[in-house]
This record gives C-alpha cells, structure tokens and sequence, in this order.
C-alpha cells in the first residue's frame, strides 16, 4: 500500500520516518515543496495553489491515503483539500486539546507559524480546548527557514524557550514538522520543568486506523 506525505519541507521526512519505524508493508512517496518552503508566512490562497498540484501528483502515483504533516496546511486548507481529493487525507493540527488537559500550571506554548497562529482553526481550537489556559506563542516565524537551511542558531532557540519557562509554562507544543529536528535541544531546555509535545504518535495512530478501514 501506498501513503503519501506531504510537508513544505524536511518537517515531512520526520514523519515519514515515524511512519516507517511503526507500520510494516507500506510505501511511503514523500513530497516537498522546496521551492517554496517556509509556508508559514503566506496567505492560504496561495499555499493551496502550490499544494493541489502535487497532492494530485500522489494520488496519480496511486497513493491510498496522504499524510498532511504540515500544520500550516491544515489549519488553513484541510475542508478544502478534503473537497477536492476523494482519498482520505491524514492531517496534523496543533496539540492544543491534550496540552490543555496536560497542563498543571494553566500556561501551555504554542510554537507554531504565523499562519497558522492567524487561522481560523486554531482559534477554534483555542476556544473550543482551553478557553481558560494562558497560551503563550512566542516569535518562531525564522524557525523553519534556520531549520530548512541548516543555520539554527541555538541561543536564538533557548531564548525564546528560556522566556516561556520563566512566564510559568509546563506544556510545550510543537505545531510545525519542521521543530521536530530540534526537539532534543527544546527538551533539553525545558527538563523538569515543562513536558514537550509533538504529534508523530498520534498521526501514526490515526493513520493506522485510516487504513484498517480501506
């Protein structure tokens, strides 16, 4: 069986690789769209110009079902993918839900893009999830790009990290694929004091139970 992933960039090959080390007897076709990577700080109307081509090119290389592993994508576009493409689409949205349900300090961090920190999805999943925890969301809008093009700059990261533990978080979510290549680092930053959450486990669930339907 075929299952494509997509994300603007090297964000999707951690997640593939998650896919891979977890579900046997499956072919993994893995796109990017480094032509245009970051995503995070384009307006949907012009990400879902770049995305419908090549969401066509898996299913025309006869994907069963497209992992979305990009936030930005989702939280922008996801009911107007799902109109257009008939297989069904896999996608990753913020943990906001379990954050908040995680939470003992009622401070949770959102790192994310700046389109999706601006979609309307997110701020339902604000609303709808934790209506009464302090979100904060610091600046990570160069994060994907340092990421993308090898340049992290480490003090730049525990900055902004350092600043979210000190204004009393203990959950922090990462909400770009692109964060998890420096997972480690932020863990690291926030050892006993915050608890870091990223989505590969519960994509690789949802994935599994997509596929025992088809």
């Amino acid at each position: 069986m075929k299952i494509g992933v997509f994300d603007s960039g090297v964000g999707g090959l951690s997640v593939a690789n998650a896919i891979k080390a977890s579900i046997d007897d499956i072919e993994i076709v893995l796109r990017e769209d480094k032509e245009h990577v970051p995503y995070g700080t384009r307006s949907p109307q012009e990400i879902l110009g770049f995305v419908t081509p090549i969401f066509q090119e898996l299913v025309d290389a006869g994907c069963q079902v497209i992992v979305v592993a990009c936030n930005t994508v989702t939280t922008t576009l996801i009911e107007d993918l799902r109109k257009q493409f008939s297989i069904p689409l896999v996608a990753i949205e913020p943990m906001v839900k379990p954050a908040a349900a995680l939470t003992k300090s009622k401070t949770i961090v959102v790192c994310a893009t700046p389109t999706t920190l601006a979609s309307p999805r997110y701020d339902w999943l604000k609303q709808e999830y934790a209506e009464s925890i302090n979100i904060l969301e610091p600046d990570c809008s160069d994060w994907s790009s340092m990421i993308e093009d090898d340049t992290v700059d480490q003090q730049t990261i525990a900055t902004r990290i350092n600043e979210v533990l000190t204004d009393g978080a203990d959950v922090i979510v990462l909400a770009c694929t692109h964060y998890h290549w420096i997972e480690d680092e932020i863990v690291e930053l926030a050892r006993g004091k915050a608890e870091v959450m990223q989505p590969e486990t519960a994509i690789i669930e949802q994935l599994k139970r997509v596929l025992a339907r088809l």
